[in-house]
């Protein structure tokens, strides 16, 4: 009997995969990479936004089609227990978005004949399996690191809360421990993840832990870079400021997802009320050199052309120097589901382009500021015709720009190697490796 993983989504449903392969291979479960090849397929899915869905179920129905035993896991299962089954009645079993360790129960429940099962928790609660050794699907140069899974916040148009339960922070000794396990392997960047990492440690410690947390990553002798993802604007505390702005490994990059500009908007998305111009110049005054992400949304019920007007503007002067923008996707158990009115998808789409043109402006007028200056760059591979491929520690994996570099030297992925910029584009930066 063979296992075969499919892994939809975004890093932490990333990080889930792993740890459910390094479960299976700890019970001795035979794992395959070649799904074509497998008896029975872990499908891990994503159901952030409809797109997400349609892509799980399309792996889903490919694999039954196949004649494979299909278990569905993830966010999927969790959001449609019930509706799920009866759409697909081929289904060979599902388990729940917190239910990562029962994945070996119920692989050996069908192994042996069972014809379906299904382990998922009405209410759900993720504990982190921390006797489990992760089984990477990629090892490169950077590694995702779950520091904590749950959210306490209810935004109106995010499912998450429900499918993956409240809060819950992973020790500080728990993550160091995992970290150096990861920098053994080769890693040289760790990107901490967790749907909200700035609210990390408030549940087990009773205050924001993430400037500790940094300190203590800080001090591991072969780690090169430390990257945070998904910050939340209220929990921008002075501390956490302070502690990218001084620890020398932590990347000065903050990710922050504003949603919105507009008071009312952002009261109807049930985010933060609070002056966002004012939030990021004071990370800039206090983070010398730093690069603000963020991410936006479109189309929320209701959003007017003024209140859209407002968010063009507040992009125009904040010049964020990375900028990710989504169309409102309605989805089914959120507050927003019911709130009229709805925004035609054709304005929705308008919207996002006029934001996307304006932010390809702002990226270029950036990326003009790094031309003649020599930055640090962390090595990701090769291009065909022999050009380094780079990162800057400005720019996150798969969502960022990268850096192309021309090199008489041998360099190999994970070294920080200096670039000098000699030209750019709207996302990307050249140069020669000196």
């Amino acid at each position: 009997m063979k296992v075969a993983l499919i892994n939809h989504g975004c890093a932490k449903n990333l990080v889930d995969a792993e740890l459910m392969l390094g479960a299976l291979d700890k019970k001795g479960i035979q794992i395959t990479l070649d799904e074509n090849d497998a008896d029975i397929v872990v499908v891990n899915t994503c159901s952030f936004i409809h797109d997400a869905e349609k892509e799980s179920v399309n792996s889903i129905l490919r694999m039954i089609d196949q004649g494979k035993k299909v278990i569905v896991s993830g966010c999927l299962s969790q959001k449609y227990n019930g509706e799920l089954k009866s759409a697909i009645p081929e289904l060979s079993g599902m388990i729940g978005a917190t239910n990562i360790k029962d994945v070996v129960k119920i692989v050996e429940k069908i192994a042996h004949g069972a014809k379906y099962d299904n382990i998922v928790e009405t209410d759900p609660h993720y504990i982190y399996p921390e006797d489990i050794p992760r089984q990477q699907i990629t090892v490169g140069a950077s590694s995702y690191l779950k520091i904590g899974e749950g959210c306490n916040y209810q935004c109106g148009y995010c499912i998450i809360p429900k499918l993956r339960g409240k809060y819950v922070s992973r020790a500080i000794e728990n993550i160091v421990k995992e970290a150096h396990e990861l920098v053994n392997k080769g890693v040289r960047e760790i990107i901490l993840i967790a749907q909200d990492t700035s609210s990390y440690g408030i549940d087990l410690y009773g205050k924001q832990a993430l400037p500790q947390l940094l300190e203590e990553l800080n001090k591991i002798a072969d780690l090169s870079w430390i990257r945070i993802m998904y910050a939340y604007p209220t929990q921008m505390t002075d501390e956490l400021i302070n502690a990218i702005a001084n620890l020398d490994k932590v990347v000065k990059y903050v990710d922050i997802p504003l949603q919105h500009s507009h008071p009312r908007v952002l009261k109807s998305m049930l985010r933060p009320v609070m002056d966002y111009e004012k939030l990021v110049a004071k990370i800039r005054r206090k983070i010398p050199g730093v690069s603000v992400r963020t991410s936006l949304i479109v189309g929320y019920p209701g959003e007017t052309e003024d209140e859209f007007q407002h968010l063009y503007n507040f992009v125009k002067n904040v010049k964020f120097d990375r900028m990710g923008v989504f169309e409102y996707s309605r989805e089914k158990g959120t507050y927003s589901y019911s709130l009229k009115p709805a925004i035609p998808a054709r304005i929705k789409k308008d919207r996002r382009e006029k934001l996307m043109e304006l932010q390809q402006k702002i990226s270029l007028e950036n990326n003009e500021k790094y031309i003649d200056r020599t930055i640090k760059c962390i090595v990701e591979g090769y291009t065909d015709d022999g050009l380094v491929i780079l990162r800057s520690e400005h720019d996150a994996p798969e969502i960022d720009g990268l850096v192309y570099a021309d090199t008489q030297n041998q360099v190999v992925p994970g070294d920080i190697e200096n670039v000098k910029i000699t030209k750019v584009d709207e996302y990307d930066l050249y140069g020669k490796i000196v």
